[in-house]
């Protein structure tokens, strides 16, 4: 069934560690995505298949899901392509995953989760470091706390953002923060709070970020009150701040693209090297409506390592028959303890 995944998105920078993945275990995945000059060199190089195809026409999409169980989406900016990837999934009754942290992503594909459920497909976005790590965790959470009220989650991530992943920052700095409250989604300003949190070495300052759990954990654990800090020097909380400011100007076409020249003009992500010094500390607490609290630690490996782990992991595990239909996150179907299947992962209650 390894030969039935077809990966979108196959010439970027993750879906590169994902397809090496799959080769080291004789996987045979389908490339896909819209640029033949880009695509055909990297299928030749590693004896694959490929599929060109956009995203415009729903017939054409459909069309070029012949014979596919699951697709892994790793196209990002997400925003872009996870609808209509989507919505061909459903129709052609293939299975869709993908790797965005984008909450209005999450939230769209969310509400295709009826249609998806009555086409017996399974939506589920997320499946790398945003968010499986700190699903799991919050699920986890709510175990230990069954009447648990709110939730607030943080990560320290030590390494370099992808192309991909800094050009969805840019497109998105502008646009402010957003909390759970109440069980409804609420926007506040940018890095609206900080908090010290020990991951493990000491108090480090975080910043409260629009990350994709303030959507999904209320899927997975129906707690109504949700915030996530990422930790953050401090030029980077100024930007955020500043750009409650001065968001029309950093939303604009000529910033917008300066900045991502400036993106495209480095690294594509970090090397074998950097992704190996790197890692992940997450940091979660629930509380109740008496006070009472409960904390957690989870420490992993860096984020675009993981990512390639955990995506490729549960596109296996959809094409052997582990779906459940509808829109689903990753704890809801693996489990709170799905990411201590992962190499260098320890989790610890306190």
């Amino acid at each position: 069934m390894n030969s039935k995944i077809l990966i979108y998105g196959a010439n970027g920078y993750t879906a590169e560690l994902i397809i090496q993945l799959a080769l080291s275990e004789g996987a045979k995945p389908i490339l896909a995505g819209r640029s033949e000059q880009k695509l055909a060199p990297r299928a030749k190089q590693h004896g694959l298949s490929a599929r060109v195809f956009d995203l415009a026409d729903p017939s054409i999409v459909v069309q070029n899901l012949t014979g596919v169980a699951v697709v892994l989406n790793c196209a990002g900016p997400f925003s872009r392509t996870a609808r209509a990837m989507a919505e061909g999934c459903i129709k052609a009754g293939v299975h869709y995953l993908d790797i965005t942290g984008e909450i209005d992503v999450f939230e769209a594909l969310a509400a295709m989760g009826p249609k998806a459920r009555k086409a017996a497909v399974m939506l589920m976005p997320g499946t790398g470091f945003d968010v499986v790590p700190s699903d799991c965790l919050a699920a986890h959470l709510k175990r230990r706390m069954p009447d648990a009220s709110s939730l607030t989650l943080a990560f320290q991530a030590i390494g370099q953002p992808s192309h991909g992943t800094a050009t969805t920052m840019v497109e998105n700095v502008h646009r402010g923060g957003m909390i759970r409250r109440d069980g409804k989604l609420t926007a506040v300003p940018s890095a609206s709070a900080s908090r010290e949190i020990d991951f493990g070495t000491g108090p480090v300052t975080t910043m409260c970020i629009p990350w994709g759990d303030v959507s999904t954990a209320w899927v997975s654990t129906a707690i109504p009150n949700i915030e996530v800090f990422m930790a953050a020097p401090a030029a980077l909380r100024w930007m955020a701040k500043a750009s409650r400011y001065l968001g029309g100007v950093m939303g604009s076409n000529w910033v917008q693209s300066l900045l991502k020249k400036q993106i495209d003009s480095g690294p594509a992500g970090p090397d074998a090297e950097q992704r190996q010094r790197g890692a992940s500390h997450l940091w979660g607490q629930v509380r109740n409506a008496a006070g009472q609290t409960a904390t957690s630690h989870l420490d992993t490996i860096e984020g675009y390592a993981l990512t390639a782990l955990t995506a490729w992991d549960i596109a296996k595990r959809t094409a052997n028959g582990e779906a459940q239909p509808g829109y689903r996150t990753p704890s809801q179907v693996f489990g709170a303890d799905y990411i201590l299947n992962m190499a260098g992962t320890t989790r610890t209650d306190l």
